[in-house]
């Protein structure tokens, strides 16, 4: 028997070389195979098949039209002859890159100034500068605006100021920070918690342990999610963290109860690490099965972001547990059994003598003040971030879009109108009333550009003879393949329908969009037409806003929903189950309210957060249950019982928030804003449960269920 135990000592003590082997084998493979470059879509999120998307494809469909990079060029002198040159050269030299089918500027368009069209696209009031307008043929923007931007730096150093919007330009600037901070910040996140993992826990088998699993966790959810379909998105960029944390709360509460066994339990146990495997595995299911469930209710969204979100979530909360229980211990049976027991007692007992064990009812009103100070900032939480809002203020590249967009808007809007009456688009009594729309349209200070058959037509009767020509031959001619069948952009073949395209103003945005877009559905009725469709990146962003409301609430009620059920089964008391509903309750209106109270908008890429901190506060309160039903087995006192789990597991708790705290405060590095409110509300949201478990889960439970 001996010399089994020896074999098998020697066994467990190369398994865990050969673990940290195989999680720097996993990294180079996914490095190696697997493309990392998040994708960003340019219908704002959704997917094709997404009922929000109908609308915009439908017409789309109907009146086609390229997608546009809209460049603004301001010089010294912008009348000058040096001026017009120079963007004659530049409109050549864009002309040549591959995946543009056109450029317009002042150069390619002959008066310019006197078009009703090209005035309004190519000339910005303030006189300051012109603008081109860049057609494009569906090439990825990961291609084609580095093309673009190689050929615009020279005029960077010519003291020319060059700016640039539109679509396929912001889908690659979100693209480009999402993969920064994925590479940046998924390595300082792994120093920064190898780190802290080092400080609170004092060995470097247990930090090597915890970061090989964590690796090991994130590198096979990546891989899974790959072979599944799912590529690196807009809300997937950040998995490798949420798995990250999700596999360490695991391994603290293992390595808690492996140090209970160690130092603390009966003589006779010669298997520490079974039996804090034992005595984690049942909370921990719990744990993770509420998680799961979490992420899974993600897959009703409207929204592909979110759905791919809750897939792999569901993935890496199923791997992080498999990988945490399968590696983790292997490391720890590689560390003597007493190792610091002296330092561990008096640590234990010195922080525990500061923690509050008396007046459980004025703490828990303390408690109970703040969640409803702090929800009623819960009603003026903004779910509708601006489009400039994903760049932080006053970089270059939002300076840059915030010119664009005050010259003629940023974010398009397509109304498709019709008469009333069903008279034709292109007869005298419709005429006018889109001439009154148009009007009305141009005067709101949300609106910039507005393009309409109205413009169109404008625009086609300052050609000769064009004055001898009714409307309908106007039409027919601009239809002809010889004039690009520009009219088919604006006007159906039926003369049905029109299309009045604008571009909404983000700069200074106070009002919801969806309050915008129904003041100009108003406009439509006052002229005496109707809506038929409504589309475009910016009816999307108002669809995104709304789904991104609906989610919080249906996710967080369904969360708690199912959370009684979880405390029922975990504490079997009603009781109990009441205290830590309550608890995690609170959590959610901290985080939310207080992001309301100080204006910070949640955007789709930390509208996660609130999910992350509750998963971070059901496991340390699930653990606390379960070991106060343990403690109450051999402890007649029950509020004795709750301060003995607390006792034995404020250690994991705190160490788990200030590991979590740390890694995601290093998101506020980031240049990205969405990724610094995510860190910001992974933070809050963290130090409110780690808070809530360790005070007002007891007291709630005593105050509750009566102390004995």
């Amino acid at each position: 028997m001996t010399g089994d135990r020896g074999g098998a000592g020697i066994l467990w003590v190369r398994a865990h070389w050969v673990f940290a082997g195989l999680a720097v084998v996993s990294v180079l493979v996914v490095l190696g195979y697997i493309n990392l470059s998040p994708r960003v879509e340019s219908d704002f999120f959704f997917s094709r098949d997404d009922p929000q998307l109908r609308a915009s494809v439908e017409i789309d469909s109907t009146f086609p039209s390229p997608q546009q990079i809209i460049m603004r060029v301001q010089g010294p002198n912008i009348a000058a002859p040096a001026y017009l040159s120079t963007i004659g050269i530049l409109t050549a030299e864009l002309n040549e890159v591959e995946g543009l089918t056109g450029v317009h500027s002042v150069t390619s368009e002959a008066d310019a100034s006197g078009s009703p069209m090209w005035s309004r696209l190519l000339l910005p009031k303030d006189g300051q500068a012109t603008n081109l307008i860049l057609l494009t043929d569906g090439t990825d923007p990961e291609v084609l605006v580095p093309r673009v931007e190689a050929v615009v730096e020279w005029l960077r150093s010519a003291e020319f100021d060059v700016r640039m919007s539109g679509v396929p330009y912001v889908v690659e600037l979100i693209r480009r920070s999402l993969f920064r901070d994925l590479l940046v910040f998924s390595v300082a996140a792994v120093c920064v918690f190898g780190i802290m993992i080092a400080a609170v826990y004092r060995n470097w088998l247990v930090v090597l342990g915890t970061l090989t699993a964590c690796v090991a966790a994130c590198t096979l959810t990546i891989s899974i999610a790959h072979l599944l379909g799912i590529a690196i998105g807009l809300m997937t960029a950040n998995i490798a963290t949420i798995v990250f944390v999700l596999t360490l709360s695991h391994m603290v509460f293992i390595t808690s109860n492996w140090h209970l066994s160690v130092w603390r339990a009966p003589a006779g146990i010669d298997d520490p690490v079974g039996t804090a495997v034992r005595l984690t595995m049942w909370p921990s299911f719990w744990c993770m099965f509420t998680t799961l469930c979490g992420f899974l209710s993600l897959l009703i969204a409207s929204a592909r972001p979110l759905r791919e979100l809750g897939m792999a979530g569901a993935v890496g909360t199923v791997t992080a547990a498999a990988v945490a229980y399968c590696v983790y211990p292997a490391f720890l049976r590689a560390i003597p059994k007493r190792r610091g027991a002296d330092q561990w007692q008096a640590s234990l007992g010195r922080i525990e003598s500061r923690l509050p064990v008396s007046n459980p009812t004025r703490w828990l009103l303390a408690f109970a003040v703040v969640a409803v100070l702090c929800g009623l900032g819960v009603r003026r939480l903004s779910t509708d971030p601006g489009l400039l809002s994903y760049f932080a203020r006053g970089s270059e590249l939002r300076a840059g879009l915030e010119a664009i967009d005050h010259d003629g808007g940023s974010s398009s809007l397509n109304v498709v109108v019709r008469d009333t009456k069903g008279e034709r688009i292109d007869t005298d009594g419709v005429d006018s009333k889109m001439s009154q729309l148009q009007e009305m349209l141009e005067a709101d200070s949300s609106v910039g550009v507005v393009l309409s058959p109205v413009v169109l037509l404008a625009d086609a009767r300052r050609a000769p003879l064009a004055m001898l020509l009714s409307r309908s031959q106007l039409l027919d001619l601009m239809e002809s393949p010889r004039l690009n069948s520009i009219a088919l952009s604006f006007v159906t073949e039926s003369r049905d329908r029109g299309l009045f395209f604008a571009r909404m103003r983000e700069s200074g945005r106070a009002e919801a969009r969806e309050d915008a877009i129904a003041r100009v559905g108003g406009y439509v009725q006052q002229a005496g037409l109707e809506v038929v469709l409504v589309g475009g990146q910016y009816d999307l962003q108002a669809q995104l806003g709304r789904l991104i409301g609906d989610s919080l609430r249906i996710g967080m009620s369904g969360l708690l929903l199912l959370f009684v059920a979880v405390a029922l089964v975990v504490s079997r008391s009603g009781r109990v189950t009441v205290a830590m509903v309550a608890s995690l309750a609170a959590i959610p209106f901290v985080i939310l309210g207080a992001l309301g109270h100080f204006g910070v908008a949640l955007d789709i890429i930390a509208s996660p957060a609130a999910n992350v901190s509750l998963a971070m506060g059901v496991d340390s309160m699930i653990h606390l249950a379960v070991r106060a039903r343990r403690e109450a087995r051999t402890e007649s006192n029950a509020w004795q019982a709750w301060l003995n789990a607390r006792e034995q597991l404020w250690r994991p708790i705190l160490g788990a928030a200030l590991i979590i705290c740390a890694g995601f405060g290093i998101f506020s590095l980031s240049a990205f804003p969405p990724t610094q409110r995510f860190g910001l509300a992974v933070v809050l949201g963290t130090i409110t449960a780690a808070t809530l478990a360790l005070i007002a889960l007891p007291f709630g439970a005593a105050a509750v269920g009566g102390r004995r």
